[in-house]
């Protein structure tokens, strides 16, 4: 069967497969990353068709994948008995569980600058993962509502991966998840607080600047 992916998604595939191993030990280097695409045997072109900005592109792309892992196994989920809060943790944990081979990679993309999430590149991953998490979860809103659960479950997310690094027993984990979703939907009308920074930060980085509700039931 032919594959429908572009070719520069196919090469930044079997470039991540190459490097993936190595990271736990070299890190997202420059000299890690071209020893893996040697491995792979991409020529320069291939390189540079594959990821033109080099490591950081390799890291889009490992997230990327998580979250489309996460976003398929929870097209599959039965949330039919669930609360809100309920979902959205299940949603966030499916996330780290498509991360968990790879948890190395993501505290070296954390070391190398990709976390803490308020830079550019991870603030739009923040919110891309909270814009899946509620999708799945059944939130239609397309109002200000919309926003404001998805920018909140945003500013919750960096705690969450900074707790799962740590390594914690499954029910610590769905505890500190659920104490954080907690806190949030109890921001209440104070949101805006949380909120307009990180609207601003995002309208900036969308219009190509540089970034200077609850959950309910």
């Amino acid at each position: 069967m032919t594959s429908t992916k572009p070719p520069s998604s196919l090469l930044r595939t079997k470039w991540l497969e190459a490097l993936l191993p190595e990271v736990p030990f070299d890190g997202w280097t420059r000299a890690a990353a071209t020893a893996a695409a040697e491995k792979a045997g991409l020529t320069e072109g291939e390189q540079a068709l594959a990821a033109p900005n080099g490591v950081p592109d390799l890291i889009a792309a490992f997230f990327d994948a998580a979250q489309a892992e996460a976003a398929e196994a929870l097209e599959q989920a039965d949330f039919d008995d669930m609360r809100t809060p309920e979902k959205v943790a299940a949603g966030l944990k499916a996330w780290l569980g498509a991360l968990e081979p790879n948890r190395e990679a993501v505290r070296r993309a954390a070391a190398r600058g990709f976390m803490p999430w308020g830079a550019g590149g991870a603030l739009q991953r923040a919110w891309s993962v909270s814009d899946m998490v509620w999708s799945a979860a059944g939130d239609v809103a397309t109002d200000y509502n919309r926003y404001s659960k998805r920018g909140l479950l945003t500013a919750v997310i960096p705690t969450v991966v900074m707790y799962w690094l740590d390594g914690p027993e499954e029910d610590d984990l769905d505890a500190f998840i659920m104490r954080r979703l907690t806190r949030v939907s109890g921001i209440g009308r104070t949101g805006g607080r949380v909120l307009k920074p990180l609207l601003g930060a995002l309208q900036g980085l969308r219009s190509g600047k540089r970034p200077g509700s609850g959950f309910g039931r």
